[in-house]
């Protein structure tokens, strides 16, 4: 990793993990950070269990990434730091990020967890920001592992301290449930018992999210944000869907992470002729089709690289009826996850964020991205014409402030 951002690195259990480091590092308690309301609910409480309070960006709608435009001066004014998302490998503007960055003299995070081998202005997600954060069970696949990249080498060791000390120790059943759900996972799907699986699970009481956000439990929460900061009091939120997220890795589990990471290119590569033939789609929007989103080929706030094609953790095709197209791919065993309805804002309110000035961008896009996993591409471009899905269309009037 190092040597694809051209930056020093620190081995970090989870991308959570690595964000809530690089908060407490840079930012003061009390502190406000600018971050896009379509966005999992993790990243959220990792943001309140550093003490800090997010504030909700207006986002443009065709791609969900920063609209810096509609950020009101007063906002700009009053921030601590900015976090972007790149949503499924979409990139925010980093380039213009940076330089509003500069001009108030906060850093800029990047949460590229979706964004392995995405790129803008000519550099890869991640070698924009004072700190970035890459997830290693995304691209990757190894369920566990994440990246901290910093800017400045010289703060490197007293990161991997600071990060040390916050690690729990590592746990033998943890690593045991590690090595065997590849295989326990592989049998389910050979044996077709997801939905037995699934139903078990929630009979067991070890589903922690029966829809697509987790329940806010906002008594518990407000308790828990008077403590802040701390990673203890809000352990069950940050740690949904990854109870390892802060555990010291053991020998078997760094090994199976590294030898993914060998493979990404591989992986890579398919996503990117994956992602060609999505956006090649009429449910990819006119933006993607053309290449004027920021995740396109083209590029804004300084552009992708020429050429490349983006975003290759999921496309987001826009669908007229999300919860239809989602059934008619599930129909072909095609699970669709990275859902993020509603934006931030609307699910925890004013008690726990900022409102987003102008929030209907994000909620037209919660409401119709259908993120897809672009090494399935053609059984969900046949599953989708197969079932008439229809492309999703866009408001008249609802486009981002600066197009």
């Amino acid at each position: 990793m190092r040597d694809r951002l051209g930056r020093e690195c620190v081995y970090v259990p989870s991308c959570r993990f690595g964000l809530y480091a690089a908060l407490r590092h840079w930012c003061p308690p009390g502190g406000r950070v600018l971050m896009s309301p379509v966005n999992d609910d993790v990243i959220f409480f990792v943001v309140l269990a550093a003490g800090l309070r997010p504030v909700q960006a207006p986002l443009d709608p065709s791609d969900a990434s920063i609209d810096i435009d509609a950020v009101p001066e007063e906002t700009w004014g009053s921030l601590s730091a900015v976090l972007t998302t790149n949503l499924y490998g979409n990139p925010d503007p980093a380039p213009r990020l940076r330089i509003r960055c500069d001009a108030l003299g906060i850093p800029l995070f990047e949460d590229a967890a979706h964004a392995i081998g995405s790129e803008v202005g000519g550099r890869p997600v991640g070698a924009w920001g004072d700190a970035s954060v890459f997830s290693l069970s995304k691209h990757v696949g190894a369920k566990a592992g994440g990246i901290l990249a910093v800017a400045d080498p010289g703060l490197r060791e007293g990161l991997e301290k600071s990060c040390d000390d916050l690690l729990l120790p590592r746990r033998t059943t943890a690593e045991l449930a590690y090595a065997v759900r590849p295989y326990a996972e592989a049998a389910v799907r050979g044996l077709r018992l997801r939905r037995a699986a699934w139903a078990t699970l929630r009979l067991l009481g070890l589903t922690e999210r029966e829809g697509i956000r987790m329940p806010l439990r906002p008594d518990e929460l407000a308790r828990a944000a008077a403590s802040a900061p701390g990673l203890d009091a809000h352990d069950p939120w940050v740690r949904v869907d990854m109870h390892d997220y802060r555990l010291r890795a053991g020998r078997f589990r760094l090994g199976r992470i590294g030898r993914r990471l060998d493979r990404l290119d591989d992986v890579l590569a398919g996503c990117r002729a994956g992602t060609e033939l999505l956006l090649s789609t009429r449910w990819a929007g006119p933006a993607a089709r053309a290449g004027e989103g920021s995740g396109s080929a083209a590029g804004t706030g300084g552009g992708s690289a020429a050429g490349a094609v983006q975003p290759l953790f999921r496309v987001p095709l826009l669908v007229a009826d999300r919860d239809a197209a989602v059934r008619a791919l599930a129909r072909r065993g095609i699970v669709v996850g990275y859902l993020y309805d509603p934006p931030l804002d609307d699910y925890a309110g004013a008690a726990f964020t900022d409102l987003s000035p102008a929030p209907e961008g994000a909620r037209w896009f919660a409401r119709h991205a259908l993120p897809v996993d672009p090494l399935r591409a053609r059984a969900v471009v046949a599953a989708l014409e197969e079932s008439g899905v229809r492309p999703a269309e866009t408001p008249e009037g609802l486009v981002a402030s600066g197009g």
